[in-house]
């Protein structure tokens, strides 16, 4: 279900039971991003404590793994959110991050480029590999050629 003010990029692949409203605020999803089954996407609304609410921002090449919960962030380029995460209102994911399976990413806390969060509390655990950081690509790339075939066969 998608409703509201939603503005999805070039090869976005939103697959079932998909939750993303837009409703009291922006939902903006970069090209080649997939938002996996069952995840939900939604905002934070304008109001006297927060002129500008939270708008959720997902950049280019994004995994968002099952389950995943986006609330009101910015989610940069290259990340892979890991199934069952939850991301909340004011945090802030630089590009090339991993974020482990059933974290839980703070309130306005920031995740520095290049790194491997786990937790909850997410917290820093090392640095990603080369090869990890070339998987974050290639996540995305195969849900793009995935959402492709699968659209080539109900046709």
């Amino acid at each position: 279900m998608i409703i509201g003010n939603v503005v999805l990029g070039d090869d976005v692949s939103v697959w079932p039971l998909v939750a993303i409203r837009g409703d009291v605020n922006q939902v903006s999803i970069g090209a080649r991003s997939n938002i996996q089954d069952g995840s939900v996407l939604h905002v934070t609304h304008h109001s006297e404590h927060n002129p500008e609410g939270n708008p959720l921002i997902i950049g280019e090449d994004v995994t968002v793994g099952h389950k995943a919960i986006l609330h009101g962030c910015t989610i940069g380029n290259r990340v892979l959110v890991g199934m069952g995460s939850i991301v909340l209102d004011g945090a802030v994911i630089e590009d090339d991050v991993m974020i482990g399976a059933g974290s839980l990413v703070s309130p306005g806390k920031r995740l520095a480029s290049g790194h491997l969060y786990m937790g909850s509390p997410a917290r820093q655990v090392r640095p990603l590999t080369p090869a990890e950081l070339e998987g974050l690509l290639y996540s995305a790339g195969n849900y793009v050629r995935w959402k492709d075939d699968y659209l080539a066969e109900t046709k």
